[in-house]
């Protein structure tokens, strides 16, 4: 049986040594199935791919590339592996602009003519904007599915359905202590969105609408 890049283990063994900027551990995946070793940095920072509703798979250093550039051989494994919904699949590298030596930028270059030839999409990503982060890092606390609560939901979805700033929404749908944790759930899920979300910080005068109504 093979298994999909999305499923399989990460092909490299996580080292950390004092002093090291960046730090392993493990992220659990907003799907809730299983908990993604990965380097905490600028990788922790993209699982801003478990906010796109088009993704439905992400894989931590799925692989191996090995070349040989006619001196000596080379090998390099992407940071991610991406099955979006449609079925097609996206190899990301994760390196901000000013961290990207020759060597890097050849191994990405390398990266992108493989997933041409295997019919994928290669992207390579920089530094996530911080207000974008620091939104999808708060809503992140409420993505497990404990906190789709019925008939909260349905009355949030109801009282959106017009924009409206987030705080009196919630008061509209009931206790604000029970209808929160709901609120922030939808807007993870993308059922509610919130306007100038990559431009503005969350808080209570943010206006969201149910766009699916």
């Amino acid at each position: 049986m093979t298994s999909r890049f999305e499923d399989v283990d990460p092909v490299r063994t996580f080292r950390w040594s004092r002093g090291e900027r960046q730090l392993p551990g493990l992220v659990l995946g907003g799907d809730d199935r299983a908990a993604r070793r990965l380097r905490v940095g600028l990788e922790r920072d993209r699982l801003l791919l478990d906010f796109d509703p088009n993704v439905v798979g992400i894989g931590s250093q799925p692989f191996w590339l090995h070349w040989h550039d006619g001196e000596r051989e080379h090998r390099h494994t992407p940071d991610y592996f991406v099955r979006r919904v449609d079925g097609s699949a996206v190899v990301v590298d994760v390196r901000a602009d000013e961290r990207i030596e020759p060597k890097d930028a050849k191994a990405f270059e390398v990266t992108r003519r493989v997933c041409v030839q295997a019919g994928w999409r290669f992207e390579r990503l920089g530094v996530p904007d911080a207000v974008l982060l620091a939104n999808v890092r708060w809503l992140s606390r409420y993505r497990h599915p404990t906190c789709l609560r019925e008939p909260t939901a349905a009355r949030l979805r109801e009282v959106f359905t017009k924009p409206g700033p987030l705080m009196a929404g919630a008061d509209a749908a009931g206790d604000r202590l029970s209808t929160l944790p709901v609120l922030f759930h939808l807007l993870w899920l993308q059922e509610l969105t919130a306007e100038d979300m990559p431009a503005e910080l969350l808080g209570p005068r943010t206006i969201a609408v149910d766009e699916w109504s």
